[in-house]
C-alpha cells in the first residue's frame, strides 16, 4: 500500500501538479494550503480531486499540529519566491522558518521520505559550454536577494538533518518552470508580458527552462528514487534571453523583442528603480538585484536527475504552448 503524502504548498503552481501526479499514481494525498483567501482559491482548484485538505501555514508551527499524522512521506514545496523588494524578512520566515517547521513535523511523524523542493539558484551557475551542476558552490550571495539566500539556508538545514539525524531526505532543485496552471501567475507571467508587447528588449543573460510537469514527475519519483542526502537539479534547456524570447514569441504568434539591453544600462536602470522605491516606499518595476541576475547566464546541467530520478525532458515549445492555452482558457490573455 502506498503511503499517504503530505504536500506543502499544494495550492501553488508546482504544488497543484504534484497533487495531480501523486493522485495519478494512486498515492493518498493530504494537501496543505494556507488559511483564508489563498486556501479558498486552492480548494477550488483542487476540489475535483479526491484529496484531503489541511489548512495551515508552514511559518506558524501551531497551525501544523497533526498535519503529518498518518503520513509516510512529505513533499515540502511551500515557499515565498519574492524578489522585489530584494530584502524582505517575510521571505526568510516562509522559506527558512517554514522548512524548519516542516522538518519538525517529519521528525515527529517518523516519515520514510522527505522530499525538499529548493531552487537551482542555490548552486553555482555556468556557461552554456560548461553549465553549473550540484557540485558548484552557491554563487548568488552577491545579488543581495533574500529569496536566494533563504533557499540556500533552508537547503543547508535539510542537508544537515540528513547527515546528522539520518533524516531520509532527497532534495530537488527546479530551474525556471513553465507550463499550464499558473493561476497567480508566477514564472509564466513572462509569457503574458511578451504577449502584451511589454518586453521591448532582452538582457544579455539567460537561464535554464523546464516544463512544470517534468518537475512534478521527478519530484514524485524522488519518493522512491534517488539517494538520501543528495541534491538534484531539475531542468531542461539552456537559452539566452534572446533565444528564449524569440522562441516564446514564435509560439505565441507575436513579435519578438528587438533590442539588446546592454548590461551597464540594465544595471543603471536597476539602481534608478532602487532609488525610486526608497523615495516612494513602494517596490518599483524591478531592482538592482533583479537587473544583476538578468545580466548573468544561469545555465545548468541536469544529467544527474535524468539518470537517478528519471527526469523527463518535454520540449520547451510544448511548455510554452500549454501555458498560453491555459491562460487563454482562463481569461488571462
Amino acid at each position: 500500500m502506498l503511503p499517504k503524502v503530505l504536500v506543502t504548498g499544494a495550492g501553488g503552481f508546482l504544488g497543484r501538479h504534484l497533487v495531480e501526479q501523486l493522485r495519478q499514481r494512486g498515492y493518498p494525498v493530504r494537501a496543505l494550503v494556507r488559511p483564508g483567501v489563498a486556501a479558498t482559491s486552492a480548494l477550488a482548484a483542487l476540489s475535483s480531486r479526491p484529496i484531503e485538505v489541511w489548512e495551515g501555514d508552514v511559518a506558524q508551527l501551531p497551525t501544523l499540529k497533526g498535519a503529518a499524522d498518518g503520513c509516510g512521506a512529505i513533499i515540502h514545496a511551500a515557499a515565498l519566491a519574492q524578489v522585489n523588494p530584494a530584502r524582505n524578512p517575510a521571505v526568510w520566515v516562509a522559506n527558512l522558518t517554514g522548512t524548519e517547521n516542516v522538518l519538525q513535523l517529519a521528525r515527529q511523524a517518523g516519515i520514510s521520505r522527505f522530499v525538499y523542493v529548493g531552487t537551482a539558484n542555490v548552486f553555482g551557475f555556468g556557461t552554456k559550454e560548461q553549465p553549473g551542476d550540484e557540485t558548484r558552490p552557491y554563487a548568488g550571495r552577491s545579488y543581495g536577494l533574500d529569496y536566494m539566500d533563504s533557499k540556500r539556508a533552508a537547503t543547508d538545514v535539510v542537508l544537515q538533518a540528513a547527515a546528522r539525524e539520518q533524516l531520509p531526505a532527497v532534495l530537488v532543485h527546479p530551474t525556471f518552470m513553465l507550463g499550464p496552471g499558473d493561476a497567480k501567475p508566477t514564472s509564466n507571467a513572462l509569457l503574458l508580458e511578451l504577449y502584451r508587447g511589454k518586453l521591448p528588449g532582452y538582457p544579455p543573460g539567460g537561464k535554464n527552462y523546464v516544463h512544470v510537469r517534468d518537475v512534478a514527475v521527478a519530484t514524485v519519483n524522488a519518493l522512491t528514487q534517488g539517494w538520501v542526502g543528495e541534491s538534484y537539479i531539475l531542468g531542461n534547456q539552456n537559452l539566452s534571453y534572446h533565444e528564449a524570447f524569440a522562441l516564446m514569441a514564435r509560439v505565441l504568434g507575436v513579435a519578438a523583442p528587438r533590442w539588446p539591453i546592454p548590461a551597464g544600462l540594465a544595471s543603471l536602470y536597476g539602481h534608478f528603480c532602487d532609488l525610486q522605491a526608497r523615495l516612494t516606499g513602494r517596490p518599483a518595476q524591478l531592482n538592482s538585484a533583479m537587473a544583476a541576475v538578468a545580466n548573468d547566464g544561469h545555465y545548468f546541467r541536469v544529467d544527474k536527475a535524468r539518470t537517478e530520478l528519471n527526469l523527463p525532458q518535454t520540449d520547451l515549445e510544448t511548455a510554452i504552448a500549454e501555458a498560453f492555452h491555459w491562460f487563454k482558457a482562463h481569461d488571462y490573455a
